[in-house]
């Protein structure tokens, strides 16, 4: 599984797979070795948390810190030769170690706990990571408005902490807080709010007891939201049986259009065409969701294609995250399988070319109702976004977000570091030129329109050459598929 380590700029961002964040292996200890034996190894080790393993199977128990051991023998009064086992946290948040750093950044946040431990596929510890690993949500005034979003009791006070994280972010992008920073940024405090809707109407309803997680898909599953955004969510569960699915579907509607309706008045927007959670279409069994991936690459019709813009974007957002992690782990190895849906895929994507004549000037697409004016979401943004979506479908990726699939890729497709850069900074470019659009447009219309005219000379000869990226990666995906 392909992945890349990176910082956003800004307030400590770091986002690619959790793997790459821990390269040092973690001290472990038995259950049975006593505090003096944990607080040498920490010691000679220069670390200040250990986790407790099982002899047999190295799977982890629970963790200790120093602080841990600390307070139980100044406070607690505790002794040197006691068993660690009585002094660790038991039974600690664990995440797979190839998930992305941004899981673990919103469940800190969450939670409000400071270590996670990281499993192999097998259930082996592989490390545990910290906050200090993850810088999180401690920059541009993210810590105190987290804090709002989990003590807010109902739908009402979620809206404004909701309308309180995009008055901070419009705050932070005019004091030049860079565009990826931003997407991480808001992604992660949106994060919280949909958790925290999701929480408070979920005690309003008797949900069947079998495991469910909520999903979040296109621009929020790709960590890219702008000011600007609607929602595109699901929801999968565990059925037994066919019949079984039929009912469990039944029961959860409810729930989610409740979600779908409290998210609406949070300011993410209903989706117009109907991917949401509170669709049937969308509220599927685990099962059901691999018939229907499985469908899109068999027979990649146009519908299918365009699915596969929103839903191949997919990640886990609140509830059993391991039945999205299943989902995404089936899905990796099957693209490949399917050289005439990647075909498809980018003969899709080669239909938005991004808009530069052969002279180098500017193309228009706005016609007589936006003059002189270009989509920059669709001839700007997307031809990096599903140029770096076909890349991970055949290269395995985990990642979901533009810029990391990106970054991910290079090994594979043989581009250097400078290429990347190049590739990823000039996506975040024409992502920085849409957050200012939607900042200063009246029109809904207009949110993702640009008149170069409006902008100084420096700033359109930027464009051009984000806009000249794009072509090549364009042409990358034309002769890689004989288009």
């Amino acid at each position: 599984m392909s992945g890349a380590y990176s910082q956003a700029s800004g307030p400590g961002f770091v986002e690619g797979p959790l793997r790459q964040l821990a390269p040092r292996p973690p001290l472990t200890l038995p259950p049975s070795a006593t505090v003096r034996e944990a607080l040498a190894g920490m010691n000679q080790r220069q670390a200040d948390t250990l986790v407790v393993v099982d002899d047999q199977e190295q799977l982890p128990l629970g963790i200790v810190t120093l602080n841990d051991l600390v307070y139980a023998i100044t406070l607690d009064g505790g002794g040197l030769d006691e068993p660690v086992a009585g002094m660790m946290t038991a039974a600690p948040l664990c995440l797979p170690a190839d998930a992305p750093a941004h899981r673990a950044t919103v469940l800190m946040a969450k939670r409000g706990i400071r270590h996670i431990v990281l499993l192999e596929p097998g259930g082996r510890l592989y490390n545990v990571i910290s906050r200090a690993d993850l810088f999180g949500l401690r920059g541009g005034g993210a810590d105190l408005l987290a804090e709002s979003v989990t003590a807010a009791m109902d739908v009402g006070q979620m809206a404004q902490a909701a309308s309180a994280i995009r008055q901070r972010g419009s705050e932070l992008f005019t004091g030049g807080m860079s565009a990826e920073a931003i997407c991480h940024w808001m992604s992660a405090l949106n994060d919280l709010v949909v958790m925290r809707v999701i929480e408070l109407i979920e005690d309003e309803f008797d949900l069947p007891a079998v495991p469910w997680c909520w999903m979040v898909m296109g621009s929020e599953g790709r960590l890219e939201q702008t000011f600007a955004t609607d929602q595109d969510n699901g929801l999968v569960f565990q059925a037994d049986d066919a019949d079984a699915a039929v009912e469990l579907r039944e029961a959860f509607l409810p729930f989610a259009r409740a979600v779908n309706k409290g998210l609406d008045a949070c300011g993410f927007t209903l989706c117009r065409g109907g991917i949401m959670a509170g669709n049937p279409a969308w509220c599927l069994s685990l099962e059901e969701w691999q018939t229907r991936f499985s469908a899109w690459m068999r027979t990649p019709d146009p519908k299918a294609l365009l699915n596969s813009t929103i839903f191949f974007d997919f990640r886990p957002l609140y509830g059993r995250y391991e039945l999205v992690d299943e989902l995404r782990n089936w899905l990796l190895p099957q693209p490949p399988e399917h050289p005439r849906f990647l075909r498809a895929l980018a003969e899709e994507a080669l239909t938005c070319a991004p808009p530069l004549g052969w002279t180098g000037g500017f193309v228009y697409d706005g016609g007589v109702e936006h003059p002189h004016s270009i989509d920059l979401k669709r001839f700007g943004a997307r031809p990096f976004v599903d140029a770096a979506r076909i890349w991970s479908l055949m290269y395995g990726v985990w990642a979901t977000s533009t810029g990391d699939r990106l970054r991910a890729v290079a090994e594979p497709l043989n581009l250097s570091a400078e290429q990347v850069a190049g590739e990823v900074e000039s996506f975040y470019l024409i992502q920085r030129f849409r957050f200012r659009q939607q900042l200063l447009a009246e029109d809904p219309d207009d949110t993702n329109r640009i008149d170069p005219d409006t902008l100084n000379e420096l700033h359109r000869l930027m464009l051009k050459e984000a806009f000249k990226q794009a072509k090549k990666l364009q042409l990358r995906l034309k002769l890689q598929h004989g288009l």
